[in-house]
């Protein structure tokens, strides 16, 4: 693994796992939230964001948080890609990792968020995270469908797995001797 796509829905621990494993892995992390979002909440312009994207992804290792496929050279990220991580949580455990998000870091910036964007209610994003299934999962068997022969496809369907999965990666050599 030297190029991993971690993707799913908000609220699936997916942020976590992918910083995790980027540790572990020596690979570095890279949140789209935080490439995307800018000071406020406010969105970035597609073509620049997608330009970002880009740039990083052509480098030779990283683990990259996050969907955006449409505008966030999705394209570019699948073809270099060698593994994709999809949380695929149901609806229920989306929706709990949410609530549980939202409490422990209300008014506070999150490590794989932007400057300025702090976590906040927002019922519009509760609504996406509760059609996610039915609306945006579709949208990504597509993508997926777009995957070469040579690319892993990981899928979780629950947070247990993933933490296992996490207990199979080999620390990074200079990092074992460290912990």
């Amino acid at each position: 693994m030297q190029r991993v796509l971690v993707m799913g829905s908000s609220g699936t621990g997916k942020s976590t796992f992918a910083r995790r494993l980027s540790e572990i892995a020596g690979l570095p992390f890279v949140s789209l939230d935080g490439l995307f979002w800018k000071p406020g909440w406010a969105a970035s312009d597609n073509a620049e964001f997608g330009q970002r994207v880009a740039e990083i992804a052509r480098q030779p290792k990283w683990v990259m948080d996050g969907n955006y496929t449409r505008h966030g050279a999705g394209e570019l990220r699948r073809q270099l890609s060698d593994t994709v991580i999809w949380f695929d949580l149901p609806r229920h455990s989306c929706m709990l990792g949410l609530m549980k998000r939202v409490a422990g870091s209300y008014g506070r910036v999150r490590p794989e968020m932007a400057e300025g964007c702090p976590e906040r209610l927002d019922f519009e994003f509760f609504r996406y995270v509760w059609s996610y299934r039915r609306l945006q999962r579709p949208k990504l068997l597509d993508y997926f469908q777009g995957l070469r022969a040579d690319q892993a496809l990981v899928c979780f369907t629950d947070r247990a797995q993933a933490s296992d999965y996490l207990k199979t990666i080999p620390l990074k050599q200079n990092q074992a001797s460290t912990h």
